[in-house]
Formats: structure tokens, C-alpha cells, sequence
């Protein structure tokens, strides 16, 4: 302790003016459409400017196989939520729920984390309502997984009966994922490229281009990523993903990013989108 004093001294003989310097600046921040990303000042002056549709993207966690991450549906939502609102131009992505109506989960291949159709449900009626609240005048809800489709639409159903002869919409877009698939799956086999259920050339080539350098699929996998539940051991792979590319994860995201974009413009007409 007795060596303290001279240590400051000689930081401060060495360091001449240090208690001048001015503090770090920060970074400057670039408003964006990510809700949790932005402050409640920025949020407030994106809805007065025209961002008063509030996009409730549905990820999920689950096995993909053993060549991507578990959190694949919840990464790949994450930025096409945020394409999505770029391209509508008025929109504003809500956090991703990283869980979705899924009851597989099991030893053999842990990873899986799933919710009852009920609970998710609960959850994303809330998840509307609040940002109605918040002051959103249209909510779209949407999901990147087979499992809890219906639920979102039942629940946009309720909500809309509820809140539009007050001028709010509350919509459900499934061409992101029902449309998405057969067009998708009638153009992989148009190509001759395997298709499959799940985890297949289709999931991964998403997460490989969407994930480009970030680890999100194991590559050196690709070679052996064919599946057939009916066996076992099984690997998790409905389908194959030895064709799965970048270029391919491309095709795939424009196609639902367009599909979402022209269905809930559709569904909510220009007058409402323009809100």
C-alpha cells in the first residue's frame, strides 16, 4: 500500500495531461428497425415518422442435424425480420421469441426446446397486445416453423376481430412459410437438388448464407448431412443438405422475404401500410 502514491505519481509524470482528456466518444447509432435495439426516444420518432407496423417474427429452438446450430430459426428470423421491415419501409421488428410448438425433444438428439400450441399462443397474443400498447397500429404475426402456424393464425384471427373497428390490424403472414415451401420445393426439384422436411438442403443453405462466416453450419458435415427419420440412429435430417450453398440460401430468403413483403401489404392494404 505504501508504494501507491508513488506509482500514481509516476503514471501521471509519464502520462503528462491525463486528467485533461476528454472522455471516449461513442460510437454513433444508426436508428434502425430492430426494436430491441433501439432506445424508446428512437422507437417514438420512427412511429411519428411512419414505422407504425410492429413485425412478431417466431423462431425456434431445435436439433437441425449435425451440421447446424441448434438456434437456426431464431438466427435466420433475426435478419430476415429485419429485411422484411427494410423492405415494407414501415415497419419495425419485435424481439424473437426463440421457441416454437415443437414436442420432440429428446436425448437421442438434445438440442430441442419447444413450447405447447397453447402457451405459444398465450404468449404471442400478449406479445401483440402489448405492442398495441406500445402504440403499433398494425401487428403481423409470422413463424419459421412448421409447428405453431395454426396457433398464429388463430390468435391474428381473435385479435384483429378485436382491435380492428378501431382502425389497429392484427394480421397473420404464412406465405413466409406455407407459400415459401411448395414454391421452394417445386423449384428444387425442377433442378434436380434433393429436398426434404427438415434440417435439409433448404435449412441449411439459409444458414449458410445468412451466416456466412459466423459458424452457424458445421461445413465439414455437408458431405454426410443425409437423413432418414425411419432409420436409426437417426441424425436429425429429414431430407438431404449435400447440395446446400450460398447461393442457394439466396433464392431461398429473396423468395420469402418477397412473398412476406407482397402479403402483408396485401393484408393490410395501402391505406393501413401506410400508417
Amino acid at each position: 500500500m505504501r508504494y501507491a502514491p508513488i506509482a500514481v505519481l509516476l503514471l501521471a509524470v509519464l502520462t503528462p495531461g491525463l486528467a485533461q482528456q476528454p472522455p471516449l466518444s461513442t460510437p454513433g447509432f444508426k436508428e434502425n428497425n430492430d426494436l430491441e435495439m433501439m432506445t424508446w426516444v428512437e422507437v417514438k420518432r420512427a412511429m411519428v415518422a411512419g414505422k407504425t407496423t410492429a413485425l412478431v417474427f417466431n423462431g425456434g429452438t431445435e436439433q437441425r442435424g449435425p451440421q447446424a446450430v441448434n438456434g437456426g430459426h431464431t438466427l435466420i428470423v433475426k435478419q430476415m425480420a429485419q429485411m422484411i421491415a427494410e423492405k415494407l419501409g414501415n415497419a419495425i421488428a419485435a424481439p424473437i421469441l426463440p421457441y416454437s410448438v415443437n414436442n420432440s425433444a429428446s436425448p437421442d438428439l438434445p438440442g430441442t426446446i419447444g413450447l405447447p400450441g397453447p402457451l405459444f399462443a398465450a404468449v404471442n397474443e400478449q406479445v401483440a397486445e402489448q405492442l398495441i400498447k406500445n402504440g403499433f397500429r398494425n401487428v403481423v404475426l409470422m413463424g419459421d416453423h412448421g409447428g405453431g402456424q395454426q396457433e398464429l393464425a388463430e390468435v391474428a384471427a381473435k385479435l384483429d376481430a378485436k382491435y380492428s373497428p378501431t382502425g389497429i390490424r392484427i394480421v397473420y403472414c404464412g406465405d413466409v412459410y406455407l407459400k415459401a415451401q411448395q414454391e421452394l420445393d417445386a423449384w428444387l426439384k425442377a433442378n434436380n437438388i434433393p429436398s426434404g422436411q427438415h434440417a435439409d438442403n433448404k435449412d441449411t443453405s439459409t444458414m449458410i448464407y445468412l451466416g456466412q462466416n459466423k459458424g452457424w453450419v458445421r461445413m465439414a458435415e455437408i458431405p454426410n448431412a443425409v437423413g432418414d427419420p425411419g432409420s436409426r440412429p437417426w441424425n436429425g435430417i429429414d431430407g438431404d443438405a449435400r447440395q446446400s450453398t450460398a447461393e442457394l440460401g439466396k433464392r431461398i430468403v429473396d423468395t420469402k422475404v418477397d412473398l412476406a413483403v407482397a402479403q402483408i401489404r396485401k393484408l393490410l392494404g395501402t391505406a393501413a401500410a401506410a400508417r
